[in-house]
């Protein structure tokens, strides 16, 4: 009797060592098991150093509860295939995401069986399109980091596919959240003035690539109903002066040369509000997750499209020699395309 109580309670032992063993061998399989139904994230695209920051966020053992409980699970990790800055990071971002239990899947197709709602983070917009109707196809909800597309066409088309899916998604920058935004009020503003670094990348229409975030802050403040503008342009310099339907004008100043830097200054009918320093990726992913748990999505379709008619129209008046382009006409020929 003596003998049979003692194998039995060794028996037990043994399988909860057994048990204990195997989630420390497969960290995986044991972090799967404690995340709520709904809140697995997967990622597109292992190419840009936001994928890593945030699944060190969203996956850290203290995680705020502003996150919901959503977690990062599965990673697709390709990306680009040519622009050299990304290609090579996927190695390094691999491993650096592993660290914190996410699984590395072979296709979009496989992630999707396995995931809830999706951050789209390839860094290359021309891919955007096509990887973004498979999410969408499948009905999960969708954040589509920028830029959103590599061209105004593809931006406009993603955002058909969404109205066809019935699955809203949106796109935005964390330069929205820059520090001194949440100071304006923008039923008093009368102007405003950003910057931001505009590098420039072969593969994209000048702006599109990384000046976008100087132009989010700038719409973020302004609003939209831009009408026309204009760009002036060199080697180390874009300034791009838009004018709003209500005699507004807002400028966008693009740096190539110098210290890189985030900023700008809203003028507002009682003062001006300095923009800056930046804020951090977090302000921008508790909107995410909201939008994950609600559906409601933080920046409309058409803030997003003007946003890029914006940048689309300032490539057309640099190819004109700095005339001024009109909103409306980059928009008619881009759905026409």
């Amino acid at each position: 009797m003596a003998q049979s109580l003692y194998n039995r309670r060794k028996f037990v032992k043994n399988a909860a060592l057994g048990t204990l063993t195997l989630g420390m061998l497969d960290p995986l399989r044991t972090s799967a098991q404690t995340i709520a139904e709904g809140k697995r994230v997967g990622i597109i695209g292992l190419d840009t150093s936001h994928s890593t920051a945030f699944t060190k966020v969203l996956n850290a053992p203290e995680a705020s509860a502003d996150f919901g409980g959503y977690k990062i699970v599965a990673a697709y990790p390709y990306g680009s295939k040519d622009i050299e800055s990304s290609t090579k990071r996927i190695p390094g971002y691999i491993e650096e995401v592993k660290k914190y239990n996410v699984e590395i899947v072979d296709s979009i197709a496989d992630l999707l069986k396995k995931v809830d709602v999706v951050l789209l983070e390839t860094n290359d917009g021309r891919l955007h399109l096509e990887q973004a109707i498979q999410v969408l196809k499948s009905e999960k909800r969708l954040f589509i980091d920028k830029p959103i597309a590599a061209s105004l066409s593809d931006a406009i088309a993603i955002f058909e596919a969404s109205k066809k899916y019935k699955i809203p998604v949106f796109s935005a920058s964390s330069l929205r959240h820059i520090k001194g935004i949440e100071k304006v009020d923008k039923s008093i503003v009368v102007g405003a003035d950003t910057f931001s670094p505009a590098v420039l990348e072969k593969t994209h229409p000048d702006l599109f690539w990384y000046g976008i975030h100087g132009v989010e802050t700038l719409y973020t403040v302004m609003g939209t109903g831009c009408k026309q503008v204009v760009r002036i342009n060199n080697d180390s310099t874009d300034i791009v002066v838009g004018t709003w339907a209500d005699g507004r004008v807002g400028t966008f100043r693009g740096t190539r040369t110098g210290k890189h830097d985030y900023g700008g200054t809203v003028y507002t009918q009682n003062g001006n509000i300095v923009l800056g320093p930046y804020g951090g990726y977090e302000p921008l992913l508790k909107d995410i997750v909201n939008y994950f748990e609600t559906g409601s999505v933080p920046v409309t379709p058409e803030e997003t499209i003007e946003i890029f008619a914006f940048m689309e129209a300032a490539d057309e008046s640099k190819r004109q020699g700095g005339a001024p382009v009109t909103i409306e006409s980059v928009l008619k020929k881009a759905r026409k395309a």
